[in-house]
């Protein structure tokens, strides 16, 4: 029996994540897995519910489950808060509690939302498609830290252990992919860095059929910037991935088209982007990284692949077909067929893309 936890959460969120959910249950019902989805209040809704986000109980909940699919949490409404139960606190909490410590960010230009990048045709013409694998739990963001009024400090650890499980990831997954392992570090300032190089040397000899590397994280910044078809999977620290992974989601023309999948003892799957209560009820929100978020969810806790690319493959077919969000309609001269469309809409022409 696999065991979801569905948190809808704030601002657009409940509108993409029934989405997802509808399509993801399809699936399922189609490869014939047993299910059962339990439904809870996380993120801004549950500070305003019961006084805090992630209430224990439903703590005990998710820590008995597979995945939780995620909507997009917090929002301006909630900043003025106590810290310790702001929104995204309660993603740390709920990180922590999972064991999510191995985030997968893919970052990919289609051929028909090219011009919806910032870069220029000679560079998005060549392919772009990246796998960002980020450690999530640990690093400075975790570190021994103190701020005072003329002084602080944050502290960047890393225990071997906690290494090799995460860049053992990126090689089973480069393994998937095009076998290209990238590890982005700055191993010419920082001790952490070179621990991380000196275990990921060790570990290459047991892939070798994955071509592995390792490169300085602000010549990587630039890099993707100027060259991005060169990457094919990368993994790197807490720090450093939270950077790239953003960097690499601007290329493909809009935040709204990115999922993100956070892999430990419960998987996490949810779209990279936040609630946008500026436009939540008004159709205007991209459906998509939530639906492909559920499609990473059958691919990497349920080993469903073709389930997973069946999914992939109507989003990108009713991208073909002329489908879009706000987000990337199209800027400039444009002369295909264009339908700007509602998330409901947008949710449709993909469902109805899969179901054909």
């Amino acid at each position: 029996m696999f065991r979801l936890i569905y948190a809808p959460g704030d601002g657009i969120g409940p509108e993409i994540g029934d989405i997802a959910l509808n399509i993801l249950e399809y699936q399922l019902k189609k490869y014939g897995v047993q299910y059962e989805i339990t439904e809870i209040l996380f993120g801004g809704c549950a500070v305003d519910a019961y006084g805090v986000p992630l209430r224990s109980v439903d703590t005990s909940v998710v820590k008995n489950s597979d995945a939780v699919l995620l909507g997009a949490v917090g929002g301006p409404a909630w900043d003025g808060v106590d810290p310790s139960v702001r929104p995204e606190k309660g993603l740390l909490t709920l990180r922590k509690e999972c064991d999510a410590y191995a985030n997968f960010r893919p970052a990919r230009v289609y051929a028909c939302l090219k011009n919806a990048s910032p870069l220029k045709d000679r560079i998005t013409d060549k392919g772009i498609d990246i796998m960002i694998v980020r450690e999530l739990s640990s690093g400075i963001y975790f570190g021994e830290r103190a701020e005072g009024e003329n002084e602080a400090y944050d502290t960047e650890y890393y225990s071997r252990a906690q290494i090799e499980r995460i860049i053992r990831k990126g090689f089973e997954c480069a393994q998937t992919r095009g076998k290209k392992l990238c590890l982005v570090d700055k191993a010419n300032v920082l001790a952490t860095s070179r621990l991380w190089r000196r275990i990921m040397a060790e570990l290459s000899a047991g892939y070798p059929d994955v071509e592995a590397s390792a490169m300085y994280v602000d010549n990587a910044a630039m890099q993707l910037a100027s060259a991005p078809y060169k990457f094919d999977t990368v993994v790197t620290s807490n720090l450093f991935g939270d950077i790239l992974s953003d960097e690499a989601a601007v290329i493909t023309g809009s935040i709204g088209l990115l999922p993100s999948a956070s892999i430990g003892k419960v998987d996490i799957y949810e779209p990279i982007h936040g609630s946008a209560p500026d436009i939540a009820g008004t159709g205007k929100a991209d459906p998509v990284g939530m639906i492909l978020s559920a499609a990473m969810l059958l691919r990497y806790r349920l080993g469903l692949p073709e389930a997973a690319a069946e999914i992939e493959r109507a989003v990108e077919n009713a991208l073909e077909y002329g489908y879009r969000t706000p987000d990337i309609a199209p800027a400039g001269n444009y002369t295909d067929k264009i339908i700007i469309c509602t998330t409901a809409q947008m949710g449709e022409a993909i469902s109805d893309a899969l179901r054909q």
